[in-house]
């Protein structure tokens, strides 16, 4: 069996790339800190496991062996949700109200990270009401997972009545003005129901999205985010595909989730949320100002288990009037408005304060 060359460090865009050649082939598992690219397939694995790769002097048939069991993996999980799924939603939710007696109790599942969070967010807050928000913040992490999983059988009736709009006029007027529009939202709510929104409007709907590291849930998620005619584009496309439709004559309807975490190279604004220093992702803000489009902020209210209502306010009409990172603040400030009156349906297990302002000084 061919032997396995020691590990080499090298500099690329995403910082010092540790690697160890495998095999004749001269394949490399590549490491990002203690995440490692798997060569052959292109999903995360854990450095540890890349590294008794390399000690055990492991070749490609290892690594393929390892590229299997992974897809194994996928596809029984596939097949158990794409059964429970037919059952009815309050059926389903048995299993929300197990997963979260798992994932809060045993697993305590990013527990660390939102206990944080939330600390950070509220100093105000006793120790007692952090607690009681964080266990109903994995109450509604669980829901939100199993009602995203139920997109794969949901019919347009139920969808229809889980997910109600409550002032689609406001959009309306914009179309008939002849306008396309950028919609901003948060991890708020259900932000992944929303797809049936081309039901109810002439709008072509697009969802951007970040590419997921494990492409078979990729696809996954886009396939449940079509079901109903919306067009998932991947963040780094948007501006390609939004010219293409202008180009056509097609009005479109932009739906971007804007308090997502900028990566590192590409931090350029820093605002106070939630009573911390938090960088900001500006692309909603460079696509409405670039193409003239209005920007409307869709919020995702939760009524009770499985039920939520939409509502837009329009935050900036007229978007090339408006100041430097002037609408990315009204974004910020009208999601952290929402928060504090309910903060369980915000998404605490997310790394959102990952880089410390003082680093970039």
């Amino acid at each position: 069996m061919p032997k396995a060359c020691p590990w080499q460090t090298e500099r690329s865009e995403l910082g010092v790339v540790s690697y160890a050649c495998l095999g004749r082939q001269g394949i490399r598992v590549m490491s990002y800190g203690r995440r490692t690219i798997h060569p052959l397939k292109g999903h995360l694995i854990w450095r540890r496991h890349a590294w008794r790769l390399h000690e055990n002097k492991i070749c490609t048939f290892g690594l393929l062996i390892h590229s299997q069991v992974s897809k194994i993996g996928f596809y029984t999980f596939y097949g158990f949700i794409w059964l429970i799924t037919w059952l009815p939603i309050r059926v389903q939710y048995i299993f929300s109200d197990f997963l979260f007696c798992i994932g809060y109790y045993l697993l305590q599942y990013r527990k660390k990270t939102t206990m944080t969070n939330l600390r950070n967010a509220f100093p105000e807050k006793s120790e007692k009401d952090i607690r009681e928000i964080a266990r109903k913040f994995y109450r509604h992490l669980f829901d939100l997972f199993i009602e995203s999983m139920a997109s794969m059988h949901i019919t347009k009736k139920e969808i229809n009545k889980r997910m109600v709009f409550k002032n689609m006029d406001l959009l309306e007027k914009f179309y008939i003005a002849g306008k396309s529009l950028t919609v901003v939202s948060g991890h708020y709510g259900n932000w992944e129901w929303p797809f049936n929104s081309p039901l109810f409007s002439q709008y072509l709907v697009l969802a951007i999205y970040k590419k997921l590291s494990n492409e078979r849930f990729n696809r996954l998620y886009n396939k449940l985010r079509s079901r109903f005619g919306v067009e998932p584009v991947e963040m780094k496309k948007t501006l390609r595909r939004l010219i293409e439709c202008r180009q056509n004559g097609i009005l479109t309807m932009t739906y971007v989730l804007g308090d997502q975490r900028p990566l590192k190279r590409n931090i350029r604004y820093w605002l106070t949320f939630l009573n911390q220093d938090t960088p900001v992702y500006l692309g909603a803000e460079r696509i409405s100002i670039q193409l003239d489009h209005p920007v409307i902020y869709m919020h995702i209210q939760k009524i009770r288990r499985g039920y939520y209502t939409v509502e837009f306010t329009t935050l900036a009409e007229h978007p090339k009037e408006t100041g430097e990172f002037e609408i990315t603040r009204l974004i910020m400030e009208t999601l952290e408005k929402y928060i504090r009156k309910q903060p369980e349906y915000w998404l605490w297990s997310h790394k959102r304060w990952k880089y410390n302002k003082t680093d970039f000084q």
